[in-house]
């Protein structure tokens, strides 16, 4: 049966019969206006084998040449078999060169994962993390070992450049963050404590407070944001630069190059800043202490040593080189994860920081309990 048999020489125009569908008119640019609609409208022959006669095709372009394949897609993709007729050579050169160029259909997009699948997914990730971050551990632990049954192995002129950039540095920030931290503990605490004529255990507040938990923890994220990020732009950007793979070349290893260095200089430098800021905070309160309760030098050294205890210290002193090890192989780590480009190296420096802050604070919590238990650090 034929359907609307209005033609014209400039407009393309296509019929359908029961198993085959004629072509006529111009199939270009100009002339295929809305045919494509057409081909939505179009009662398609229920024939598995189509045979489109296109013998009326009077001028045929990339564009009509385009919409025949679309046309010989849609028969396909209904289970049938297409079979053009009447083609000129050159128009049949046209099509074949447009359906071998035509772009197949995308796979269907795979369903999104549900809360449950993500879930998964990011355990995965992390447990894949952790277990590289172990690993990377134990390559480190080996290294060191080896640099302490062999000192003159160590890079000295690298080991003093990163004691100077961790420690020396960081004094001036380090400093001003405790001496503000003191000042704050001994504020929030005096307006209270004048209250009940209790000043002079303001020391006692600031004594703990700082020595055993704010004093390490401060030094670690100061640490972790100066050194840990600088230790993982370094690592990352040679990373990407391939000189990491130089060094391999050279038959230099980067463990021993690059994290021995930063780890040793870590675990030299915590403690001390962590004592610096102890000092710093200390001071800071107590000019708090003295300005606002009235409390002198002599008493405050007199509480300050009545009330503190070598555990205590200790205490707060053995955080730090945990601490150092975690910043330095979250850094170093990341930084050798890096891959790729400088938004590589940019991720895994934030990365580390995020990474360290929250392992640090992981670990001063297990301390906490710890020492709760077993009332280490505790009058």
């Amino acid at each position: 049966m034929r359907t609307d048999a209005s033609l014209s020489a400039t407009q393309a125009e296509i019929l359908s019969g029961a198993d085959r569908l004629d072509c006529r008119g111009a199939w270009t640019l100009t002339g295929i206006g809305g045919l494509h609609r057409r081909l939505d409208e179009l009662p398609w022959p229920a024939s598995r084998a189509v045979s489109v006669h296109c013998a009326g095709i009077t001028a045929l372009d990339t564009a009509g040449a385009w919409l025949l394949a679309e046309l010989a897609r849609r028969i396909e993709s209904r289970g049938g078999e297409v079979r053009f007729l009447g083609l000129s050579a050159e128009h049949e050169i046209l099509l074949r060169l447009v359906r071998s160029r035509a772009a197949k259909p995308l796979p269907p997009a795979p369903p999104a994962p549900g809360v449950l699948a993500r879930l998964g997914m990011e355990v995965v990730a992390h447990l894949a993390e952790a277990r590289g971050m172990l690993a990377f551990l134990g390559e480190a632990t080996v290294t060191l070992l080896k640099g302490l049954l062999h000192p003159a192995r160590w890079r000295g002129r690298h080991l003093m450049h990163h004691l100077q950039h961790t420690g020396l540095d960081a004094l001036p920030i380090l400093g001003l963050l405790s001496f503000l931290v003191g000042t704050v503990i001994a504020y929030q605490a005096a307006s209270q404590l004048a209250r009940y004529g209790a000043n002079i255990f303001v020391v006692d507040l600031i004594a703990h407070s700082l020595l055993r938990e704010l004093a390490p923890m401060l030094v670690a994220v100061v640490v972790a944001g100066r050194s840990g990020s600088a230790f993982a732009a370094q690592i990352g950007t040679m990373k990407v630069a391939e000189e990491i793979d130089a060094l391999r070349t050279l038959g230099v290893s980067p463990q021993e190059m690059l994290v021995l260095p930063r780890m040793l200089a870590l675990l030299v430098v915590m403690p001390l800043l962590t004592v610096y800021a102890e000092v710093l905070g200390v001071l800071g309160g107590f000019i708090i202490a003295w300005s606002q309760l009235g409390v002198d030098a002599m008493s405050f050294l007199d509480r300050f040593d009545d009330t503190i205890r070598l555990s205590t210290f200790l205490f707060g002193i053995g955080k730090a080189p945990v601490f150092a090890v975690i910043i330095a192989l979250v850094g170093c780590y990341q930084g050798f994860s890096a891959s790729g480009s400088a938004d590589s190296v940019g991720r895994h420096t934030t990365r580390s920081v995020v990474q360290a802050i929250f392992l640090v604070i992981i670990v001063d919590a297990i301390f906490s309990v710890l020492a709760s238990v077993t009332r280490l650090g505790f009058r």
